[in-house]
């Protein structure tokens, strides 16, 4: 009898422990996360950077979260956001690999009453984002614009023009930004485009269509892959004669393009000198600032940034109304947005910008003066 008493208790034992662990698996209260986030690649210094910004932001808090990389590919990321949707999220932020393809990833989400945060880049074409925490493209490629502007001299300076992937809606914007302070100044002839023709036969019109960016795009986009960058910027020097050379302006997209094409126009004994952007202060470029390689990035203070997301998801969590700053058009609604502002950091500025602001630790670089 008292074997059977021990066999039933043990059944009892097994029963429940199967019990939990089905509940902890569809998201029980054990393991259950507050907030997902999936970034787009662990293979750009950018998004390690925003990983930890996030982990430091969420150490003290009481919610909890998970961050996936979906490392290029709208699948994984489509399967990372089930994942979190399984793991019972009730905000999602996302950066999408692909805008569009995205859609479906969120509209599964907002299927399961989740809220979703489009973060740095917006997922396009659907109503299934609530909100969008971004830096000001358009501001970004008008910073770009404006320091080849000042520190470029004399006429007909040769311009070469690169810009982000087709498939990230925030390169078309920071092309416009750049486009429009550059344009009036590509028709006065202070510049003269070296490297796109579709540019050049645009070159008296400010303001341009999606589709004529989509052209421009067609023959500079780099995918904001540094190898791809690498081999326009040599197609594009081969391409040419030494009337496109001597002291020119390079419009680079992102730090890590930068890079790449600035390595490339040191390299041509033709290049007398080169004024190159960027964006992202990548620890790698921060030293090429530094050491006179890259002219210039743009600061976008990821911890500002993580900060208005997390904002916004508690606010969520607490059933307030975020606030935003205004609204982008994603092809299907207006997406209420937050903007964080963003700073141009050159050698004159880069201690006090990212050493003093505590952004960096001056002993990761060297030759700061």
């Amino acid at each position: 009898m008292k074997r059977w008493k021990s066999i039933s208790l043990l059944l009892v034992v097994v029963l429940i422990a199967a019990l939990m662990g089905a509940c902890n698996s569809t998201g029980g209260s054990s393991n259950k996360i507050s907030v997902g986030i999936v970034l787009p690649t662990k293979d750009e210094p950018r998004w390690v950077q925003d990983e930890q910004r996030f982990k430091d932001a969420l150490k003290d808090s009481e919610y909890t979260t998970e961050i996936l990389f979906s490392q290029g590919s709208s699948a994984k990321e489509k399967e990372n956001v089930e994942t979190l949707i399984n793991k019972g999220i009730e905000v999602l932020i996302i950066t999408p690999q692909d805008g569009a393809a995205a859609a479906a990833a969120v509209e599964a989400a907002k299927k399961d009453g989740i809220k979703v945060i489009s973060y740095d880049r917006l997922v396009t074409d659907t109503d299934a984002v609530d909100y969008y925490v971004t830096f000001d493209s358009v501001a970004v490629g008008a910073a770009q614009g404006q320091y080849l502007i000042e520190h470029s001299e004399g006429k007909d300076v040769p311009l070469y023009l690169y810009a982000g992937a087709a498939s990230d809606n925030n390169a078309f914007l920071f092309f416009e930004g750049a486009w429009n302070v550059l344009q009036p100044k590509i028709a006065d002839g202070t510049f003269k485009i070296a490297n796109s023709s579709e540019a050049e036969k645009l070159k008296d019109k400010q303001e341009l269509s999606r589709d004529e960016m989509s052209k421009i795009l067609g023959q500079v986009t780099t995918n904001w892959d540094p190898n791809e960058a690498k081999n326009k910027a040599q197609t594009h020097l081969t391409a040419v004669g030494t009337d496109m050379k001597g002291d020119v302006a390079v419009l680079a997209p992102n730090d890590g393009t930068a890079r790449a094409i600035a390595d490339v126009f040191a390299s041509d004994g033709d290049i007398s000198s080169y004024t190159v952007t960027g964006q992202d202060a990548e620890k790698a470029s921060i030293q090429y600032v530094i050491d006179g390689k890259q002219s210039m990035t743009v600061f976008k203070d990821v911890r500002t940034l993580v900060t208005d997301a997390m904002g916004i998801a508690v606010d969520i969590l607490d059933g307030k109304s975020p606030e935003t700053t205004g609204s982008y058009d994603n092809g299907a609604i207006e997406v209420s947005a937050k903007q964080t502002n963003v700073i141009v950091v050159d050698q004159d500025n880069v201690q006090t910008e990212l050493i003093d602001s505590g952004y960096y630790e001056a002993s990761e670089f060297t030759g700061l003066k």
